[in-house]
């Protein structure tokens, strides 16, 4: 699964906006053949007074860190490839906020560690994830 975690000031999100960036993250992830309840988007409002970097407090920022567990990069270009693209997801979402913070992170995490509903996932490609992605439903296999 990946789980998306963003932390930001108020005033940066909407709720179209959240929305909007929710559906946009979880249609790239079934296009590379993840279900799409595999990914969750969690959305954290932080007090300025509670967002620090570099021990000051930041007014206008942003914080994302992902952890990827249904898939994992084999090498360092396709990390590389994996952090442009998400740079490439959020920029739209954040270049309009003049004078804001905003980075992010990746963590891959065994699989072995994950389960849905009870149920470990199905193993990557297989006829049963296929059928998970087809009915949008963790299911006994």
């Amino acid at each position: 699964m990946p789980l998306w975690t963003i932390h930001y000031t108020p005033g940066i999100f909407d709720e179209e906006e959240k929305h909007r960036l929710a559906a946009r993250i979880t249609d790239h992830y079934e296009e590379v053949g993840l279900p799409r309840f595999y990914v969750v988007t969690l959305f954290h409002e932080v007090r300025p007074g509670d967002f620090y970097v570099g021990g000051e407090p930041v007014t206008a920022g942003v914080r994302v860190v992902i952890d990827h567990i249904a898939r994992r990069n084999p090498d360092r270009e396709s990390r590389r490839r994996t952090a442009r693209w998400i740079k490439r997801m959020l920029q739209p979402h954040l270049e309009r906020i003049a004078g804001l913070h905003w980075e992010f992170h990746v963590d891959e995490t065994s699989d072995d560690l994950w389960m849905i509903n009870g149920i470990a996932p199905p193993p990557p490609g297989s006829d049963a994830e296929k059928l998970w992605a087809a009915s949008n439903t963790a299911t006994p296999y």
